[in-house]
Parts: structure tokens; C-alpha cells; sequence
């Protein structure tokens, strides 16, 4: 497994914090900002018997039958642009992911993890770089042209904290007080009173890219949206039971007496929604995932999506973890392949239902790696640099290269990469280009300066 460093432990656990709205933060680094979308209110209704939850942010004054009807009239207004954001936790090396086989300096740097010629493979768009190979499926779609590479993304004076950089990912600014995430702020702007489900995240709390001020959206805990009840087989019986405990709910729910009456409601709120996800088939997708977590989320999104539900913006991590300090030969292969197989899935998924072209996947991590490795032998591994990778995948991406491979003969006044794109200047292409949105500062602050590269055809 990737090492888990202390500050980035500190930064998984004020983001769990962060997502148990209202609850408060541990006291852990003052230094660190806050995660976007702390003290957001939460409502949750429970979609698993003890276990899977849907949580709903920002709507404390709305009635679970409103924010039905608030998905329901949204979902009869039909399919809109959707972009997923897939999470590489932990800054995933840029340089091992495309390897840069053809710079003289790379073997130099690293002596121990550099990839070589042979067990690599081809990237057509620079003779220089090299697919990792448990990148294939990857570069499987960059050869259709649906995958658009950012071999050195990032931004100026980059900080090399796992928190504080994702924070500027996340919020769509160099602003360390930032409280609304980038996707939120889209969503303030174009979203429903009263539907969850144009932000949604499938990690099981808030991600703060989508954290809103306006706007309710919600997040899934867990890949597996079904009741389940010990002992009960029949799908008959189930279904009469669920039945019996919805109208026994809405029974309680008119009670005088307040305990009954927050019982009742819980249960048939409980029962509602499984009636609406009840249709989805996330069992048995047409495209053939890995079976992990990550994997079984992209499935089940699918399915959501394929079923039409208002879905505009999602997130979620991917498999593994990329914060490589040590082992990184050991653990850096599995955690690709599992992300990039299960990405690939996705995607033709996606085109088996016949719904590709309304679906793009942005990839991304808080930073890169730093060009030189640490350690020795198989415990060589490589500590936080500045520019990274990024991939946008889908059928109506524009799949050319964005900003150059920058070389290691010069790197930056910290020995790291140089970052040829600024990840603002890909939010702006993205809120123009698929969301066909209208841009000012307030979406994305100084937006004005950044050169919007081409990523959608």
C-alpha cells in the first residue's frame, strides 16, 4: 500500500470531519483551511437497513416530499451534460503514469523506479512519453480519441501540503478561506431548490467541490442501493412487506405523540426511496467492472444516469491511494490498474446504454510527484512534487494533448516539474465548453487570465 504520511492522515480526517455537518473539526492544524462546505446542514434518509445512507446538504427547510418532487420534475426535463470527477488521493505520480522514456535525465532521477522502453507503451501524441502498463485501457481510449492528456497541470508557486493543494483544486482558486467548491458554485448558479441530485457524491460524505451556498446536493453512502431484510427471500414477500412498512410509516407520521411521529416519517421516507431506486439494475451492468469499491460506484452512477436521474455533476475517489513515499513499485501498479480499468468500463458502459455523449470524466490529483526518487531498491519511493496529470474522458472529448511535456533538464526553483497548464484554465474550458455556461469571477476568480484550452469537440 502507498504510505500514508502524517499530513496527509491529518487531511483525510478533517475532511471526515468536514463532512459530518455541524459537528465541528478536530483540533489538528490550524494552519490547514477548512474544507469547502464545513457546517453545510445535512439531512439523511436511510436507503439500506443499518447501513447506506443518502445524505442531503443544504435543504433543512425542505420536506422529503418536496425534494421528490423536486427530482421527479427535474428528471421529466430530460438528459443534460453530466461531469464526473474522479479523485487519484494522495498525489498520483505524472511521471510514472507517463513515463518520460525518451528524457535523458530520467533514469538519472531515478534510478530504481524509472520504467523503461520495453515494458511501457506507446503514447502517440509524444514519442517522449510512455503509457504505464497497467495504463492500457487508458491509452485503449486515448487511441479512439476519447481521452484528452494534461501531462503537466498545476498552478504557479505550487503548495506541496496534500490539504491545502486539493483545496485549491477543490474550491477553483488559490484562496485558503474558500468555503463553496467550484462545481457548487455552477450548481448555485444553474440548480433546483429542490433536487439533491445535481451534485453527487459516492464516497459516503460532502465532496467539497460540490459544496454549495444555495443549493441542495447530496451524497451516497456506499455502491449498493437496496433494502435488505434478514430472513425474507421471496421477492413477493419483500415487496408486501415494504409496502405494509411505507403505509405503517405514513401512519405513525400523522401521530400526535413526537417519537412516533419521527419514527413514521423515517420509515416511509425510507420506503420512497427505495421505490425510486428500486428500478436500477446496478447488478448486472452491461460492461464488466473490477470488482472493488471504486469500481461498483462507476457502475452503479451508470445506472443512475442510464435510469435518468437528474444528475449533473458527480464525485467520487478512485481505487487505491497515490501518496508514495515508499514501496512505490509495489503498490503503484495495482491502484492504476484498478482506477483505469474500472474508468474504462465506465466509459463503455456508457456507450452500450447509448448515453456516452452526454457523460465526460475529468481525472485529477492534488499534485505530482517529485522527479527524484527517495530510498533504495524495492523501498524507493517519491515525495510530494508540483505539477501533475490530469485526463478528460469521454466520447465528446476533444482528445489532443493540452500543454506540453515540460522536460527535466530545467525544473522548478524546488527541483519539481514544471506545470505547462493552470487547472483553473481546464475549469473554465469545461464550464464553457461542456456546460455551455457563461463565465465571471465568482465561478471561477480571475478567470479573465487564463487561455482556455480546447477539450470538447
Amino acid at each position: 500500500m502507498a504510505c500514508d504520511c502524517n499530513e496527509h492522515s491529518r487531511a483525510t480526517l478533517l475532511r471526515q470531519a468536514a463532512a459530518q455537518a455541524g459537528s465541528g473539526l478536530p483540533a489538528i492544524d490550524p494552519r490547514m483551511p477548512m474544507p469547502a462546505g464545513t457546517g453545510l446542514d445535512r439531512r439523511s434518509f436511510l436507503l439500506r437497513s443499518g447501513a447506506a445512507m443518502l445524505s442531503v446538504y443544504g435543504a433543512s427547510r425542505l420536506g422529503f416530499s418536496q425534494l421528490e418532487a423536486g427530482i421527479a420534475r427535474a428528471q421529466s426535463e430530460g438528459p443534460a451534460p453530466v461531469l464526473v470527477s474522479v479523485f487519484l488521493d494522495g498525489g498520483a505520480d505524472s511521471l510514472s503514469i507517463l513515463a518520460p522514456t525518451g528524457h535523458t535525465r530520467y533514469p538519472q532521477l531515478r534510478p530504481n523506479l524509472a520504467l523503461s522502453q520495453a515494458e511501457t507503451l506507446g503514447f502517440a501524441e509524444d514519442p517522449s512519453l510512455r503509457w504505464h502498463p497497467r495504463a492500457a485501457n487508458l491509452r485503449t481510449l486515448h487511441e479512439e480519441g476519447k481521452v484528452t492528456v494534461m501531462p503537466a497541470i498545476g498552478y504557479t508557486d505550487a503548495d506541496q501540503s496534500h490539504f491545502t493543494s486539493r483545496h485549491y483544486w477543490e474550491v477553483g482558486a488559490l484562496n485558503p478561506n474558500g468555503n463553496t467548491g467550484w462545481l457548487g458554485r455552477f450548481i448555485d448558479l444553474i440548480g433546483a431548490d429542490d433536487n439533491p441530485l445535481q451534485g453527487l457524491s459516492l464516497d459516503g460524505w460532502l465532496s467539497p467541490a460540490l459544496a454549495t451556498s444555495t443549493k441542495p446536493v447530496a451524497s451516497v453512502d456506499g455502491p449498493d442501493y437496496d433494502l435488505w431484510t434478514p430472513g425474507v427471500w421471496e421477492d413477493e414477500i419483500s415487496s408486501l412487506m415494504y409496502t405494509t412498512a411505507r403505509d405503517v410509516g405514513d401512519l405513525h407520521a400523522a401521530a400526535s405523540d413526537a417519537g412516533r411521529k419521527t419514527a413514521g416519517r423515517v420509515a416511509g421516507q425510507a420506503m420512497r426511496v427505495r421505490e425510486r431506486l428500486d428500478s436500477l439494475d446496478i447488478g448486472d451492468p452491461p460492461a464488466s467492472y473490477p470488482d472493488e469499491y471504486f469500481g461498483r460506484n462507476l457502475a452503479a452512477l451508470a445506472a443512475m444516469l442510464d435510469a435518468g436521474l437528474p444528475i449533473r455533476c458527480a464525485a467520487l475517489s478512485a481505487a487505491g491511494g497515490y501518496d508514495t513515499h515508499d514501496n512505490q513499485k509495489g503498490s503503484l501498479g495495482d491502484d492504476l490498474g484498478a482506477t483505469f480499468d474500472s474508468i474504462f468500463a465506465f466509459q463503455r458502459d456508457l456507450e452500450q446504454r447509448g448515453i456516452a455523449d452526454q457523460v465526460v470524466t475529468l481525472v485529477w490529483s492534488e499534485f505530482g510527484r517529485r522527479p527524484e526518487e527517495n530510498g533504495t531498491g524495492a523501498a524507493a519511493g517519491t515525495d510530494h512534487g508540483a505539477a501533475g496529470t490530469a485526463f478528460l474522458v469521454g466520447s465528446q472529448a476533444k482528445g489532443q494533448l493540452v500543454g506540453e511535456f515540460p522536460g527535466l533538464t530545467t525544473l522548478d526553483e524546488d527541483d519539481n516539474l514544471r506545470h505547462t497548464v493552470d487547472f483553473r484554465a481546464v475549469y473554465c474550458g469545461l464550464l464553457e465548453q461542456w456546460f455551455d455556461q457563461d463565465l465571471n469571477d465568482t465561478l471561477i476568480p480571475g478567470q479573465a487570465s487564463f487561455a482556455r484550452p480546447t477539450l470538447i469537440k
